[in-house]
């Protein structure tokens, strides 16, 4: 098994636990409260420009094989993903341009930009994102929400490009020679990251 298929393999109940969280219920069911989803928004977008920075600063440190996926993934993030964040925004009324950190963003932030001082352990880290948010759109996409608002959050992460650019991810934490178990700890702390996000 491949270093990235055990991190999906033991990170597959975390994405269970964040499938149970109320937020992510009230996505799925096209029901959650505009004002949860509002924050929710606000938090993620200013979430999104660290996450830019941190592959910025992998692809700094990157072989010249995965220089440019790693341009790709930042230029994705910055571009694609907040870009939906905007869309979706002025249908929910998010104040994105006056939104600040609250603790979860900012421990996670901090926690990524930190793990980026290392290539392979910033790979690690940073999975829990990709692959995450991955898994569970396409999870909630077998049963999408009526709302289509929520609707088109979910069916942006079950597109198979989004899967396409989460396993790049995979490919590069395999060739990465990243230390199994320090892998395995930078992975599982960005996956509590994760579930803690979505309490807004």
């Amino acid at each position: 098994m491949s270093l990235a298929a055990h991190l999906e393999e033991i990170g597959r109940p975390l994405v269970d636990e964040q499938l149970k969280h109320p937020t992510v219920r009230g996505i799925a069911q096209g029901n959650l409260d505009e004002a949860v989803f509002r924050s929710w928004l606000e938090q993620d977008y200013l979430f999104l420009h660290d996450y830019t920075r941190v592959f910025s600063r992998l692809a700094w440190q990157a072989p010249a094989a995965h220089l440019g996926d790693l341009v790709d993934l930042a230029h994705a993030t910055y571009h694609d993903e907040l870009d939906l964040h905007r869309s979706l925004s002025a249908g929910f009324g998010a104040d994105l341009d006056g939104a600040t950190k609250g603790p979860a963003c900012a421990a996670y932030t901090s926690f990524l930009l930190e793990s980026a001082a290392d290539y392979a352990g910033g790979l690690a880290a940073l999975y829990p994102c990709m692959w995450g948010y991955s898994t569970l759109g396409r999870l909630l996409a077998e049963d999408p929400p009526a709302e289509p608002r929520y609707r088109r959050w979910v069916d942006t992460y079950a597109d198979p490009g989004f899967a396409e650019l989460a396993g790049r991810v995979a490919q590069m934490i395999d060739e990465s020679g990243a230390d199994p178990a320090t892998a395995e700890r930078l992975f599982l702390d960005g996956m509590r990251h994760e579930l803690a996000f979505w309490d807004v």
